[in-house]
């Protein structure tokens, strides 16, 4: 079983990294995925699109980072 999980895109995002972090996921091109999703929310009617664009902002998170290591701290010899 594939074990990817979907999270906003920190390098391919315009505003939240919604559409970016999806086609990440499903492997697209993140233009293509931007395009349709314009048009979705055009021919749906423009508020129902933006409700689930900014619920979906909200509720996909950002992928985690890495753990900072702290760098050891050199000590001034005398």
């Amino acid at each position: 079983m594939n074990n990817k999980k979907l999270y906003r895109s920190t390098t391919d995002s315009m505003l939240t990294g919604v559409c970016g972090g999806l086609a990440e996921y499903l492997e697209v091109d993140a233009t293509v995925l931007r395009l349709l999703w314009v048009l979705v929310v055009v021919f749906s009617g423009i508020f129902p699109g933006v409700i689930v664009y900014i619920i979906a902002a909200v509720i996909v998170p950002l992928p985690p980072t890495a753990p900072k290591t702290e760098a050891p701290v050199e000590t001034p010899k005398p």
